[in-house]
């Protein structure tokens, strides 16, 4: 696979070597390849300095068509533009490479893939080396504000390393165009974090779903690492935000429930944090689909936020990040635990394995009488920042369970 070259008109600042997630274990084989395609090219002619929007928030819908497509997009670990190196490229690439590189692989996917909604979850800037944590955000959200699709960003363990806090980091990106991004719950002021919230996606407009949210997405901060001085290692989901989540599903699980076109049950909901669960460590090569190439880096404490999105039942599938060379999806007690593969150039990867990214389909019923109704199934895939932008491990993640209808005297389970 020969480098691509790129442009160099992002911002010019310094760059230092990247650090490694500190004091955990992690797999010696840490390093990634560099997207191939000339057609490229024409992709990373500038990095457009972002204006904040004071503009109305997108209401997010289903399609005519009834789908709803998310990007995920996960470890960018941008820093200072073209002066920024790649990590864990192959010795050819090395050259050619740098945080411009991550920008091209995020436009191409937005441009091939069409997404109704962009999700960056964590990581987006690695702020050691980003000399301006402003200049670095503007930067890596760019293609996102670009495209004037809607997008929403949640914090990793390293975005706010530079100049910024956590609070200011979120406070900045919630002033963005385009942006579903919000600081907090006004419900919940006292809760922990920064970046914690939940988008409803209605149904197709001029269908009798139209006015209820249909798939419901909660964004939570993971943390960075603990507070507490007899814990060791990485933040975690803590009480506060699991009440607040609970609240929420609840209030969500009754609005769906009730008139107009009363439902059985909830809405199916998922979830996108940085940090994996506790529960990730349990999979293996047997019961997941996709790579395992690293140690499961999460909490050392189990908070019980799984437990906790259990109990609510309306949560179908979880999506991270933070272990760059993971990007399986494994099934648990009916909820899909999921990474997505880093995407980032200046984190670290593996030579030769591509960057990556995430794609979520959920595709809608039709009703009896013909209109779009209520979600039928949650699908995935992944596409590699190769020359082709290979799709791979394409899976249904959730479908929801047919009814059973009696007819002429039989059970038969409907279509």
């Amino acid at each position: 696979m020969m480098p691509l070259p790129l442009p160099s008109q992002s911002p010019s600042l310094s760059s230092e070597k990247q650090m490694e997630k500190p004091s955990l274990s992690r797999s010696s084989s840490s390093s990634s390849s560099v997207g191939s395609s000339m057609m490229v090219l024409f992709l990373c002619l500038c990095i457009v300095p972002i204006s904040v929007s004071s503009s109305a928030k997108q209401q997010l819908r289903f399609s005519q068509k009834g789908r709803f497509k998310i990007l995920q997009v996960a470890d960018m670990h941008y820093a200072d533009g073209e002066t920024t190196p790649c990590e864990d490229v192959l010795p050819s690439q090395v050259a050619s490479c740098s945080d411009l590189n991550t920008t091209a692989f995020v436009r191409r996917m937005i441009l091939d893939e069409k997404p109704d909604l962009i999700v960056f979850t964590g990581d987006n800037i690695f702020g050691s080396d980003a000399t301006d944590p402003i200049k670095s955000m503007d930067a890596a959200f760019a293609p996102a504000v670009s495209s004037n699709i809607p997008w929403a960003a949640i914090l990793g363990n390293h975005d706010q390393e530079s100049t910024l806090s956590r609070a200011g980091v979120m406070k900045y990106i919630v002033g963005i165009k385009n942006t579903l991004s919000i600081f907090n719950p006004p419900e919940a002021p006292d809760i922990d974090g920064f970046g914690n919230y939940n988008l409803e996606v209605s149904g197709v407009e001029g269908s009798s779903f139209q006015n209820k949210s249909v798939l419901n997405l909660y964004l939570l901060d993971s943390g960075d690492y603990s507070t507490v001085p007899s814990i060791p290692g990485y933040g975690w989901i803590k009480t506060s935000q699991q009440r607040w989540f609970e609240r929420t599903s609840a209030k969500l699980r009754r609005a769906y429930m009730d008139s107009p076109e009363t439902q059985k049950g909830p809405a199916p909901g998922i979830v996108f944090f940085h940090i994996p669960l506790p529960e990730v460590a349990s999979f293996d090569s047997s019961n997941f689909t996709g790579v395992k190439q690293e140690d499961v880096c999460s909490p050392s404490i189990n908070s019980g936020f799984f437990a906790t999105m259990l109990k609510a039942g309306d949560v179908k599938a979880v999506f991270t990040g933070h272990d760059h060379i993971n990007d399986f999806c494994g099934e648990l007690t009916g909820i899909q635990l999921c990474y997505a593969g880093g995407l980032g150039y200046h984190a670290y990867g593996k030579a030769g394995w591509e960057r990556r990214a995430r794609v979520v389909v959920a595709t809608l019923e039709k009703t009896e009488k013909g209109g779009w109704g209520g979600v039928k199934s949650i699908k995935t895939w992944k596409r590699l920042d190769d020359q082709d932008l290979t799709k791979v491990n394409h899976q249904v993640l959730w479908r929801k369970s047919s009814p059973n209808i009696r007819r002429k005297g039989r059970l038969v389970a409907s279509l």
